[in-house]
């Protein structure tokens, strides 16, 4: 068996996550509690009790995935006795989750990592004012299909592909009167449902610039080492190891597309067979079936998730 850990997105935020985990492990509260000292703020106690809607902030939500799912690693690690680079071939994230794979394959430390976060989601929060910018999931038709469907709604606006998921769902992103037009356009391209998703601001699309800069300025100023597991990048769906270029990609990603069909696909061409989410929610353990059905999809993100994951080692 050859795995992948991947790290969840935007999206799979939930009050109570990693609840149980934190009750039944120190190193998975302590972990929250690094992070808490790192933002100067009681993240953990927002993750566990609410409100929601303070959650769902970009600049919370996406230091508080990252925090459960580096819980998630401590823990396998402390209680399986193993590090993680012993029992993965590849990491990757999808575009916040990407600073979480970095952090669990040692490349960012965990306090940076928590501070790059918070800073990556309040530029990208401000970096279009609220109700300017939209995203849609184009679902049933494919990339080629979605792009052709993206710059027909452009017009001189922008409509730019975010994410290509799975086969059959790809997000678009951009001002929200050409995301509309994407969404009327898609029906005569084949696209059985295009859903507007319930975000703050269009990410992944080139509205999203002066976050680009922002993330730049701070990256510039964080020491990144060469990871213990390769990453397959979202910008590039390939490995990267090299500090300088995973620090130019991280800049990429926020304006890029993040290219996960790609992404696993690429992960099975090196024998991946198995793909482990780590933290909160199964999306991404969802998705590899649509992807390629011979790459398996496994969830851990709590305890009795953990103990039958340590169970295949």
């Amino acid at each position: 068996m050859a795995r992948a850990f991947v790290f969840p997105g935007q999206g799979s935020q939930a009050v109570g996550m990693g609840a149980e985990l934190a009750a039944a492990f120190p190193i998975a509260r302590h972990t929250l509690q690094e992070v808490d000292d790192a933002l100067s703020q009681r993240l953990s106690k927002l993750i566990a009790e609410g409100p929601e809607s303070d959650l769902m902030l970009t600049e919370n939500a996406q230091p508080a995935l990252m925090a459960v799912s580096l819980a998630v690693v401590r823990v396998i690690e402390k209680e399986g006795n193993v590090a993680l680079a012993k029992i993965a071939r590849f990491v990757a994230g999808h575009s916040l989750g990407e600073y979480s794979a970095l952090a669990a394959a040692g490349a960012l430390a965990v306090d940076d990592t928590a501070r790059l976060l918070k800073r990556r989601g309040r530029a990208m929060q401000e970096a279009v004012p609220v109700g300017e910018g939209a995203m849609a999931a184009l679902l049933g038709v494919d990339l080629d299909v979605a792009k052709e469907i993206a710059k027909e709604a452009a017009g001189d606006e922008v409509c730019d592909p975010a994410n290509d998921n799975a086969p059959g769902q790809v997000v678009v992103s951009g001002h929200a009167t050409a995301i509309d037009r994407a969404i009327e356009i898609g029906k005569t391209k084949g696209a059985r449902r295009s859903i507007k998703l319930p975000v703050s601001a269009p990410f992944h699309c080139a509205l999203m610039k002066p976050a680009a800069d922002v993330m730049a300025e701070a990256l510039a100023a964080t020491a990144i080492s060469p990871p213990a597991i390769p990453l397959i990048a979202n910008v590039t769906a390939d490995v990267v190891a090299d500090p300088a270029t995973i620090r130019k990609f991280l800049v990429e990603q926020v304006t890029a597309m993040v290219r996960w069909r790609e992404s696993i696909l690429a992960m099975k061409a090196q024998d991946v067979d198995t793909v482990v989410e780590l933290g909160a929610g199964k999306v991404l353990a969802g998705l590899c079936k649509r992807i390629d059905p011979e790459v398996s999809g496994v969830a851990v993100g709590t305890p009795a998730e953990v103990e039958a994951f340590l169970r295949t080692l």
